[in-house]
């Protein structure tokens, strides 16, 4: 079992994957847009996102699986049988105080590194999961949250270019995920702006706004998406219109609750 602190580099967080990650929040599917997108970087089979609450509380908040409901029926199984008290990621998270700022750590778990023999059949063995790697997120107000990403036994090991892809893309699953439990707990987040990107946009406008996050310039998302500019222009136009903002200026500021850190300061690691 392995743990680092993630810190800053120059990475850029790619655009395409902004753009899977954040479709999922809001929606029962997060956890598949995460696995969507990181598919697109590295393989993997599974991914469930889980919140450990300031009083304690385990929760899934999501889970998904390359094939089938693998996923779910293990996580309902981890819930049910607490294995929570025997999951590392938990039991040290649990342990550390709020920090003053939002920290992401990273670890990486073999099934063999599962001491309780109970918990690495359920939720390694029968599965046939041989391993996972999680991007750790603890927020000043006591909030933990464990993505986790898996391989079976089909894959080959996670190695340092697969971590560095991760710690790269941390920053969107931080903020994305962090805005999805914001607007589960929320009565009013139907009011917040990232809650209409999801509920007012149509795809394309979506798709455009999410390259304008990334800090792509109109002409260059015209190139990834395959259009000409006039019609991002007409898309930027409409979306502008239904979120109430002129300009891109206006849209990140409006945006800053969900910080998508993907124009050019990613994240690394330093690895003990």
């Amino acid at each position: 079992m392995k743990r680092w602190k993630v810190v800053p580099i120059s990475d850029t967080v790619p655009s395409a994957f902004a753009v899977r990650a954040i479709a999922g929040i809001g929606t029962p599917s997060l956890a598949g847009s995460f696995l969507s997108a990181m598919q697109e970087l590295l393989p993997a089979s599974h991914c469930t996102v889980f919140a450990l609450e300031a009083n304690g509380r385990v929760a899934a908040v999501s889970t998904a699986s390359a094939h089938g409901q693998v996923a779910a029926v293990t996580a309902a199984e981890y819930y049910r049988n607490r294995f929570d008290l025997q999951d590392s990621n938990m039991v040290w998270m649990a342990r550390k105080k709020a920090p003053a700022r939002p920290q992401t750590w990273l670890s990486h778990q073999y099934a063999e590194d599962v001491r309780n023999p109970h918990y690495r059949d359920v939720c390694y063995t029968q599965p046939g999961i041989r391993e996972r790697t999680s991007v750790l997120l603890l927020n000043p107000d006591g909030g933990r949250i464990a993505v986790s990403f898996y391989r079976n036994l089909a894959y080959k090991p996670f190695d340092e270019q697969d971590f560095h892809i991760i710690t790269t893309c941390a920053p969107v699953l931080q903020a994305a995920v962090t805005a999805h439990v914001r607007a589960a707990s929320e009565p009013t987040a139907g009011d917040t702006l990232h809650h209409k990107v999801l509920s007012l946009l149509a795809n394309r406008e979506r798709q455009v706004v999410a390259h304008l996050l990334a800090g792509k310039t109109s002409r260059a998302t015209a190139e990834l998406l395959g259009l000409r500019l006039t019609t991002v222009l007409t898309y930027r136009y409409r979306a502008f219109a239904k979120l109430g903002v002129r300009t891109q200026r206006e849209l990140l500021a409006a945006l800053d609750s969900l910080p998508l850190n993907v124009t050019g300061r990613g994240v690394g690691s330093s690895r003990p």
